[in-house]
């Protein structure tokens, strides 16, 4: 296991006091037998009035904060430490009748599977079908495995990353003309192509932790991250990370899953004033490495059975 500790600050700032809504918060991770949560801490200031926790559809754990205090600034810093075990999936262990591809889930996965196997985007002219057509073997099996790997790699050599500040989700059609886009963009433009192959996908959204200082450690650090899970008979729910072409859960600090993007937003919330009173948000990430270790962080702009987690609505201090 590696200790893995996440320190994520979200402050959003006004011209003037104003009042806010709701405010609906997606920091806790989901506790798992790859990472085991520790220990959880919020910290928002203004303190808010009320402050519950719910379960949402997915399973994800969900915060949501009311106010009732107005205020020029609004500062949300979410402190989590967890055991994360690394695994690599290169071997795949499917079930043999979905070693190779095509292949059809069972009656029993097959209502569950439904939803997170259709195309989410328009594509009238069947392009990511054509485009992902090109990973199978023609006129022979292709490894189901191999597909999924190649198809990893792919976006990742054949399209330039780049942050993007605009909310939501580049179309993935987009994302194939342009030849470049975001984590989430990379992460869609791989669902909808799997999909696209009859097999079911999911978004996933978290953190990714960069064990390198030189240069050449991953991209998509210093905010949060984006990355895809494809269901595999016999291996369950896989991680694939288009934009860092890891197969695997190694370095992904899993938040929240859903079938759309749009249900795994970490923070979303209303504000009531003149539109010109909003003057910027600001967003640092930071993942650090164990402290008895050589400390190693990504910095940017954006329930054990031992130890209970924590958890403040105190205001920072």
């Amino acid at each position: 296991m590696t200790l893995l500790a996440v320190r994520h600050v979200t402050t959003y700032r006004y011209k003037q006091p104003v009042s806010f809504g709701d405010h609906r918060i997606m920091f806790r991770p989901r506790d798992s037998y790859d990472q085991r949560l520790l220990d959880s801490r919020i910290d928002i200031d203004p303190a808010p009035s009320q402050m519950r926790w719910i379960h949402d559809v997915f399973g994800n754990c969900v915060a949501i904060a009311r106010f009732s205090n107005e205020a020029s600034e609004l500062r949300f810093e979410s402190n989590i430490r967890l055991d994360h075990l690394p695994l690599n999936a290169p071997d795949f262990q499917m079930e043999d009748y979905a070693q190779t591809y095509p292949f059809a889930y069972s009656a029993e996965e097959m209502p569950d599977l439904t939803r997170a196997m259709e195309r989410q985007y328009l594509d009238p002219d069947h392009r990511i079908h054509h485009w992902v057509q090109k990973f199978l073997h023609q006129g022979r099996p292709t490894r189901t495995g191999e597909l999924l790997m190649t198809l990893t790699y792919a976006i990742k050599e054949s399209l330039t990353y780049g942050r993007r500040s605009e909310t939501g989700i580049q179309d993935p059609l987009t994302t194939l003309r342009l030849n470049r886009g975001s984590c989430r963009d990379f992460a869609i433009l791989m669902i909808e192509a799997v999909r696209a192959l009859g097999l079911a996908a999911r978004f996933v959204s978290g953190y990714i932790y960069s064990p390198s200082l030189d240069g050449s450690g991953h991209v998509g650090g210093g905010s949060t991250h984006a990355w895809c899970q494809v269901y595999l008979p016999g291996a369950g729910w896989v991680e694939f990370d288009p934009t860092n072409g890891i197969i695997g859960n190694r370095d992904l600090i899993r938040i929240a899953v859903a079938r759309d993007p749009r249900q795994a937003v970490p923070l979303s919330g209303t504000w009531t004033g003149e539109p010109s009173d909003f003057l910027e948000l600001s967003v640092e990430v930071n993942v650090t490495s164990p402290p008895s270790r050589a400390t190693r962080s990504v910095t940017g702009s954006t329930s054990p059975d031992h130890e209970p987690p924590l958890f403040s609505l105190e205001g920072a201090q």
